[in-house]
């Protein structure tokens, strides 16, 4: 579901992506909340690292999105 985002202003991108990973990762009901996020651009790519919160901890995570 971020293939849409390719070609999008870097703010948007950036205000979007955090809804967008907090709502596929809660679908799992053992997903609570994702919080902390942190961005980093590099031409056309997006790093974002997170912390899923869940029922037994958090588990840091990242993804990169070409963009």
């Amino acid at each position: 579901e971020l293939l849409d985002l390719i070609g999008k202003p870097m703010p948007y991108v950036i205000a979007e992506l955090p809804r967008r990973i907090k709502e596929a990762l809660t679908q799992d009901n053992r997903i609570t909340d994702v919080v902390n996020f942190e961005f980093e651009h590099s031409r056309n790519k997006l790093f974002t690292k997170f912390t899923v919160v869940t029922n037994v901890g958090n588990i840091p995570s990242e993804l990169e999105v070409e963009i």
